[in-house]
């Protein structure tokens, strides 16, 4: 269900987006919260209060000065594109200037990304015989307050920006209390602070974007803690272009690189799978629309030479009227290994399909 509405002279206006729904898998009836705030508009200053989904970056589902949470059990299942970002309660500050623009998101409270759980996927454990589990999110202080800053403009015939980020990792650690034969694991969210930027500009007939960012590990900067990811840096370039009227083709190259790899190795538990010291990954979207684009193919793939994995994402969409769409797709995971990031998925291919009733 999604509401809004504004004040007459369009200075203060609100949104709410909520589902209800009943989960097949868990035999349950549940609903949330999807957006819920209070947006003030007065001049160049924008405010917006409540729960929000934020999107920085230039990158097409890579993603690496967009710290904000996400929903990967969403995204994994087939479930629309819009799912993968999760809202954050928080404050948002927009300064708008003829020089320069600048976003500030202050979050108080820490959400994390929802990752894929053993009710509905495999996926690899290295310590999946240990039961008793417990998780400690970073508390509601004033102390753990995440802050998120962004300063835009145009430089060149470019849209620049440079991020900077204070908060925490959103995807969990977790510390065994002995090796190599722990009795239980304590999860937990590493502090962390990322710097970036990005750049995107029109050349010839098509987009090209980049964006690089170094997220420094705060918790164990040397690299000596095995239960603490290591500062690494990212880098991703892409380009995009439409091939024809109803044709859109868009190739990408990411990489993350560890830092202080050798005491990475050096301290890796026995039994733990070994990470590389650079993964790399290639991506494609291909979109054709038909019949006056009420007919839409699309194909998007993740391939990682390095991990020797990958993520077919094959989709068909019909819009029947302005109203009422229907979309079939899958998921295909592939993997030579049962440890890295898309492997470990090899057994969870699914075939999904959406009917979208709007009015």
């Amino acid at each position: 269900m999604e509401l809004s509405g504004d004040t007459a002279n369009g200075k203060l206006s609100f949104l709410f987006k909520g589902d209800l729904f009943h989960d097949a898998v868990a035999n349950e009836f549940s609903g949330v919260v999807r957006e819920a705030y209070l947006d003030y508009s007065h001049g160049p200053l924008d405010l917006c209060l409540g729960r929000q989904i934020v999107t920085w970056g230039v990158g097409d589902l890579l993603f690496i000065n967009d710290v904000f949470p996400k929903d990967w059990s969403a995204f994994f299942s087939g479930r629309p594109l819009e799912y993968l970002k999760v809202g954050v309660d928080a404050a948002k500050v927009h300064v708008t200037t003829p020089a320069l623009n600048v976003e500030l998101v202050v979050i108080p409270f820490f959400e994390p990304d929802n990752l894929p759980g053993p009710e509905r996927f495999f996926f690899f454990d290295p310590l999946a015989d240990v039961s008793k589990r417990t998780l400690r999110e970073p508390a509601s202080t004033a102390g753990n307050t995440e802050f998120a800053l962004r300063l835009y403009g145009r430089i060149a015939n470019s849209d620049v920006s440079l991020y900077a980020y204070r908060g925490y990792w959103r995807q969990p650690s977790s510390r065994p209390d002995q090796l190599p034969l722990p009795t239980q694991l304590q999860g937990f969210f590493p502090r962390l602070t990322v710097y970036g930027a990005s750049a995107q500009r029109n050349v010839g007939a098509g987009l090209v974007s980049v964006e690089a960012g170094y997220y420094d590990s705060q918790d164990d900067r040397q690299g000596a803690d095995p239960a603490v990811p290591n500062s690494q840096f990212r880098f991703l370039a892409g380009y995009q272009r439409q091939v024809g009227s109803e044709f859109t083709v868009g190739v990408q190259y990411y990489a993350e690189i560890i830092k202080n790899y050798s005491n990475y190795r050096r301290n890796l538990p026995p039994g733990f799978p070994l990470q590389d010291h650079a993964r790399h990954v290639l991506t494609v979207r291909l979109t054709r629309f038909f019949k006056y684009q009420t007919w839409k193919l699309s194909f998007f793939s993740f391939y990682s030479p390095s991990d020797q994995d990958a993520l077919l994402i094959p989709e068909v969409s019909h819009a029947f009227t302005d109203w009422l769409s229907l979309t079939v797709g899958a998921n295909i995971f592939e993997g030579r290994y049962p440890t890295t990031l898309l492997g470990q998925f090899d057994r969870n291919d699914n075939l999904y399909l959406a009917i979208r009733f709007d009015f």
